[in-house]
């Protein structure tokens, strides 16, 4: 750890295990420093707690057909389902399953909202996506759900032109044995020298001299440039100390970035207690209790007995606060209003996420503030070119994506890549 570096990639998620075997492929010496004890940030497929694959974090291949992990996915003949969208087939009322017309008018609203924050962004104006949505619609709960999915923010925290510039094909197709295995498995067979120090944080970033020095338990690591990959709250949180400082305009961004509250709640089962078709949706709403958030399910995936609900925005930040049997209990009162109490009897285990108080994540996924998405754009600069960032929240117009974030790790690479030859010679 006390040599010289060519480069030091700082984090092992989906940004850093591109950059960092990008660079091992092109014969740099580097080193990956991943803080936790596992590679893969909010890329994390969890086989532990049920003897299966279920993705804690990520799960979905967006915009599949220019997305170039579902195109690596093909190379290493990793499985996925092809699907047009995650709309739910069914909803439930909390009393009974909505019918056809129902239904239909739910998607309409959905797609109402989604239509109304774009194109408030698409005309330049930013404000928070709360400010144009139909607040007259009986299906206000589920549109705000939705948004807060998508965002992993609540519509009073949503910026409307940074919701705007996100580009999708609208293709998620999720991945049978789960995206965060896909984004490990990517990395390795892209470079299978690549080794990563697990449990190894960087503290503090000395960018004064000619490269960088950075203080880590394990010591001091010297390189000629450092990229940073980590989520936008462990810097706007001072997790990493800097210097010198961050100039002003890169901490604000980084604060204006925050990362919102996406959570999941899984259930197994003993068998099938749904009948439904593998990896199917379904959607709640108890239109009789308007202080009950929604939740949504993915039921049987991939044909296991389970459930996995999805939380998000301030009802997901709660429920975690809560604790983790409050999650269970909000899950498992849905499900029962649904299909009945004879369920409860089914259910072999239960799991919860808590990525908002992840020390080492803080959140979900990046969203700009109203009035501030502009300030995505400064993550694309360096620190004297020391300092190269990489990340969901550098993408443009992928932000919030693994892909968007394999992409900002391949392209901070090249840049290194460049100032290391132009140093070289």
């Amino acid at each position: 750890m006390s040599d010289l570096f060519d480069a030091v990639v700082i984090g092992a998620g989906a940004a850093g295990l591109a950059a960092g075997a990008r660079l091992a492929r092109a014969g740099v010496k580097v080193a990956v420093l991943e803080a936790a004890g596992r590679i893969g940030g909010r890329a994390f497929t969890d086989t532990a707690s049920f003897g299966v694959p279920w993705d804690r974090g990520c799960h979905w291949l967006h915009s599949a057909s220019v997305n170039p992990l579902r195109q690596l996915a093909d190379e290493f003949g990793i499985a996925y389902l092809q699907r047009g969208s995650r709309q739910a087939r069914d909803t439930h009322l909390g009393d009974r399953w909505a019918d056809e017309d129902e239904r239909n008018a739910v998607w309409t609203a959905i797609g109402t909202a989604f239509d109304a924050v774009k194109h408030a962004g698409d005309e330049g104006r930013d404000v928070a996506a709360s400010e144009v949505i139909d607040r007259t619609t009986p299906w206000l709960r589920l549109t705000r759900h939705w948004l807060s999915l998508m965002s992993a923010a609540d519509a009073e925290r949503l910026s409307t032109r940074d919701f705007a510039v996100y580009a999708d094909t609208r293709e998620n197709y999720p991945v049978a044995t789960g995206y965060g295995a896909l984004v490990a498995a990517v990395a390795h067979k892209s470079a299978p020298s690549l080794a990563v120090t697990l449990d190894c944080p960087v503290t503090r970033i000395d960018w004064t001299g000619a490269g960088v020095v950075l203080e880590t338990p394990r010591g001091t690591v010297k390189a000629r440039l450092a990229i940073l990959a980590v989520p936008t709250s462990v810097v706007a949180n001072a997790r990493i100390a800097f210097a010198p400082a961050l100039p002003v305009d890169l901490a604000e961004a980084f604060a204006a970035l925050p990362l919102g509250a996406a959570e999941k709640v899984a259930f197994q089962f003993d068998r099938d207690v749904f009948g439904v078709a593998p990896t199917s949706y379904c959607d709640t709403i108890d239109l009789h209790d308007p202080t009950r958030a929604p939740i949504n399910f993915t039921l049987n995936p991939f044909g296991h007995a389970m459930a996995i609900g999805q939380l998000a925005g301030e009802n997901a930040a709660g429920l975690v606060a809560a604790g983790s049997s409050s999650m269970i209990d909000f899950g498992i009162e849905a499900l029962v209003d649904a299909f009945g109490s004879d369920l409860r009897a089914r259910v072999t285990g239960t799991a919860t996420t808590a990525w908002v108080t992840d020390p080492l994540i803080g959140g979900a996924y990046s969203c700009a503030l109203p009035g501030l998405a502009h300030m995505r754009a400064r993550l694309s600069q360096t620190l004297e070119d020391k300092v190269l960032f990489a990340g969901e929240a550098v993408s443009a117009d992928a932000y919030s994506t693994a892909h968007g974030a394999h992409l900002t790790g391949l392209a901070a690479a090249e840049r290194a890549l460049a100032l290391l030859g132009q140093a070289a010679a």
